[in-house]
């Protein structure tokens, strides 16, 4: 496999934050000597086991066994290997399992502190995503509102799997700075774990948590529709990260279908869901979902009725596919310019006007 060509702009990448104490620096003194005296050793969310072969791919890990540890790490394997311009760091760090509102929104904090430090200071081609505490809603916007003057975070990051659908009106403040700022909402495969990951229960096995991801995206897209979030904040963009892509397609057929039924219920709602989902919705690339074959691969992308959806992404260090290219073999050639600059640059209002000159180290 090519490598994906310079100057694309790779949509999800992952820091490693290697341990808890990387954090104290950013953290009051109450917060380091609580973790201390509490024995706490990590945030680990178990969405992601940081030794699973899926993590990271086994050429990307260190001595430590860890990768993605350094703004180095990096610039080696994403702009070197994959010749990106920029890259979007969106840190899975699991402080949304945090019960304790106060100390999530400490280490919330912390951790966006700690990217801008430690990531952001040491490359200038890198971006990052704001992570807020969705614990509350007030701190999520304030948050937000702290680091919107920083033109580096580009994205606000959540995760798939809340305590409750992110449609839900509570979270609107959310929106409106998101909306008030142009940066999009970032929803990444993960959970809080306040719930179940699948309808049924709790799963015995972590295959079926990581294929349940999908279940967590689609009821995600069809809250902030159902719910009205697009007729209040035209102009809200929704970026979903590693959810998949051949799903979409199957669920936008049935939910526009049922809505043609049942939209007295939601008369804000005002044409099909699958024309909303085309307008304000876009998927990462990585991990592709479809099976190997170049035509079947076409085929799939063609099913998305839209060549605006699709942001290129390498997913940084998760083993999501082999050798140098993150690009399917089937993109076509026209299509694939679009999936790895112009999709991105349309998605990511700041980086229209604040992109480092190509080459730029």
């Amino acid at each position: 496999m090519t490598s994906s060509g310079a100057g694309s702009i790779d949509c999800d990448v992952h820091p490693t934050v290697p341990d808890l104490r990387a954090l104290f620096p950013y953290l009051d003194e109450v917060w380091r000597e609580s973790i201390e005296q509490r024995g706490i050793l990590s945030f680990e969310s178990a969405s992601y086991p940081p030794n699973a072969p899926i993590t990271a791919r086994p050429e990307w890990r260190g001595a430590n066994g860890q990768a993605a540890t350094s703004a180095a790490d990096i610039g080696r394997h994403v702009f070197d290997r994959f010749k990106s311009s920029l890259a979007i760091c969106n840190c899975l760090y699991g402080v949304q399992l945090v019960l304790n509102e106060d100390m999530a929104i400490a280490f919330t904090r912390a951790l966006n502190d700690w990217i801008a430090k430690e990531w952001l200071d040491r490359d200038e081609r890198l971006r990052a995503s704001i992570v807020v505490p969705m614990q509350n809603v007030e701190a999520a916007v304030a948050e937000i509102e702290r680091l919107a003057p920083d033109r580096r975070f580009v994205q606000i990051l959540v995760l798939a799997m809340q305590e409750v659908p992110l449609g839900r009106r509570q979270f609107w403040p959310i929106y409106a700075a998101a909306e008030r700022h142009k940066l999009p909402l970032g929803i990444h495969a993960g959970s809080s774990y306040r719930h179940p990951v699948t309808a049924l229960g709790w799963p015995s096995y972590y295959v079926e948590d990581y294929a349940a991801q999908a279940q967590g995206f689609q009821s995600q897209v069809a809250s902030l529709i159902s719910e009205g979030v697009f007729a209040k904040f035209p102009a809200l963009k929704v970026v979903l990260m590693e959810s998949g892509v051949t799903w979409l397609p199957g669920f936008l057929w049935r939910f526009s279908k049922y809505w043609r039924g049942l939209r007295t219920e939601v008369p804000w709602v005002d044409r099909p869901p699958e024309e909303i989902v085309r307008e304000h919705f876009r998927l990462t690339l990585q991990p592709f979902d479809a099976p190997a074959k170049p035509d079947l691969v076409e085929r799939a992308v063609a099913h998305l009725r839209s060549e605006d959806m699709l942001l290129y992404s390498s997913d940084f260090p998760h083993w999501q596919f082999d050798g140098n290219d993150p690009v399917p073999a089937g993109i076509p050639e026209g299509l694939r310019r679009k999936i790895l600059v112009e999709n991105p640059i349309a998605t990511y209002d700041r980086l229209k006007t604040d992109r480092p000159q190509e080459g730029v180290r």
